[in-house]
């Protein structure tokens, strides 16, 4: 827990006066008092870094003016850069002090001496400054002037060790030890923004040795995931989709970002909805690990794009989904890898198919509903139903679908008449689900020139709740984003009006 303000200042001035002194001498005397003093140096250290991480870097340099000059003397003291985690503190501290939106020369030129900073610290991993300051003032560089070089060329360095290098056309791969991976990720966190250590990042997450354990810090992962949701920095989908593989709890933290983005966004806006899942990447992870036993006849059968098939030739790809999802559905057992849920999570993911198979249901000409649309339907609302219970449901569904299209037949339709049928009669032992009763409902409202007459006056009995409103809601958005299954600009019209006039009552 940080100090209360007025302690930090006095012990500010404290460290400031000890680190020009350990500066100053190099005696015995000067190194026994500073290792005596290094475990509360990297505490005041660690309660500098808990208050500087509430402030932006122009509050740091205003609160702090000689912020600057107290780390750099600790920059440049091997014997508290090598105790225990004191140089990763640093480097947190460092990154505070970093403009992430220079307006000025001087603003820039801070950040670069920063930066040169930041190379001194992990050149530990490597060089000896001392024989790095030498060789670059030699051939005439400024060490302010090398270091953001010094900085790519390390990373570049610590890159193609982690990924292997080719030595005289032989293939050969070294590997860094678990302690230094360990190391050197823990270093990386409170970089991982810096667009230099971009590479180095990448390359941390795609590393695969031969550890049984994981040798990166969950901190990292941690800064990382936090640094690619919120837009800081851009990763490659292979070191995302490795990230998640690694680090179960960024994984989860992606998930809940995404739900956060899509509950906040406009509801019911498909089209935002899409983007904002696509963007994700977990789509793309999903598909590849949470179905990993869907037979692929399976899969590539949901894969069609359902609108690219004409009218007339859709019922026959509709029914081999359907014995397709059926046999993988219902011929699961105790031993086997499938399980019914992850079938229709596919399905689901694949949700035109659905639009599909109300369509051919309600518009068809065949006096019997074919039984492949009826399980279709029925799996998609109630994929926890047992196979019986699944026959008993199509057998209802078979009969309220009968029920609605003959009156539909059978002359003038009202709301009322169309709304007491869709009523299953008290007796039914199983009556058909009522998200499904209300997708018929609405279906034939708006696909039919029948129920554009009696649809407002429908809706506005089928709405008595804030839930089914909602529904019906995303009903209509759905509709319109679908827009092929709209035939005319008068169904269309009716849907944006409507739509419009939901949205406002919700």
């Amino acid at each position: 827990m940080a100090q209360e303000p007025a302690d930090l200042a006095s012990d500010y001035q404290f460290w400031l006066q000890k680190l020009s002194a350990w500066e100053q001498a190099s005696s015995k005397e000067t190194q026994r008092d500073t290792c005596l003093h290094l475990s509360r140096f990297q505490e005041f250290l660690r309660q500098m870094y808990e208050l500087l991480k509430e402030m932006d870097s122009d509050a740091i340099l205003e609160r702090f003016p000689s912020i600057g000059q107290l780390l750099a003397k600790t920059c440049w003291n091997p014997l508290i850069l090598a105790y225990d985690e004191s140089q990763k503190i640093v480097i947190w501290c460092l990154c505070c002090l970093m403009n992430k939106a220079p307006r000025t020369s001087a603003e820039s030129g801070r950040n670069s001496w920063i930066q040169g900073l930041l190379s001194h610290v992990l050149s530990a991993f490597r060089f000896d400054m001392k024989e790095v300051c030498l060789f670059t003032k030699s051939l005439g560089y400024e060490s302010i002037d090398y270091y953001p070089s010094l900085l790519k060329n390390m990373v570049l360095s610590l890159v193609s060790e982690l990924r292997g290098s080719h030595l005289n056309g032989l293939n050969t791969q070294s590997r860094m030890a678990p302690e230094r991976m360990m190391s050197l990720s823990q270093v990386c966190v409170p970089l991982v923004t810096l667009p230099d250590i971009e590479p180095l990042v990448e390359a941390l997450l795609t590393y695969h040795g031969h550890e049984p354990q994981e040798v990166l810090s969950a901190e990292f992962f941690e800064a990382v995931t936090e640094a690619f949701l919120s837009e800081k920095i851009v990763l490659p989908t292979s070191s995302v989709v490795s990230l998640w593989f690694r680090h179960l709890p960024s994984l989860e933290k992606a998930t809940l970002h995404l739900f956060e983005k899509l509950f906040s966004s406009k509801r019911n806006c498909l089209r935002r909805m899409e983007c904002c899942i696509k963007e994700s990447l977990l789509l793309k992870f999903a598909l590849k690990t949470y179905f990993p036993y869907s037979a692929p006849c399976l899969t590539a059968a949901l894969s069609q794009q359902p609108e690219a098939i004409p009218q007339g030739h859709r019922l026959q790809p509709l029914l081999h989904i359907s014995q397709l999802l059926r046999e993988a559905v219902e011929d699961c057992t105790d031993g086997s890898h499938r399980n019914p849920f992850e079938s229709w999570f596919l399905f689901v993911h694949f949700g035109g198919w659905v639009d599909l198979a109300v369509e051919e249901l309600l518009l068809r000409e065949e006096a019997e509903p074919p039984a492949g649309l009826l399980w279709l339907l029925v799996f998609y609302y109630s994929p926890q139903d047992r196979s019986q219970q699944r026959e008993q449901s199509m057998v209802e569904l078979k009969v309220l679908v009968n029920r609605l299209l003959k009156l539909l037949r059978s002359g003038p339709l009202s709301a009322m008449d169309l709304l007491e049928a869709a009523e299953s009669p008290r007796e039914d032992p199983r009556p058909v689900c009522g998200q499904l009763v209300r997708r018929l409902l609405l279906s034939l409202l708006f696909w039919t020139p029948e129920g554009h007459a009696i649809v407002w006056e429908a809706v506005t009995h089928m709405a008595h709740t804030d839930a089914v409103t909602h529904e019906i809601v995303g009903f209509l958005d759905q509709t319109l984003y679908r827009s092929h299954h709209l035939c005319v600009e008068a169904s269309r019209k009716l849907a944006r009006e409507l739509l419009k006039e939901l949205q406002a009552q919700v």
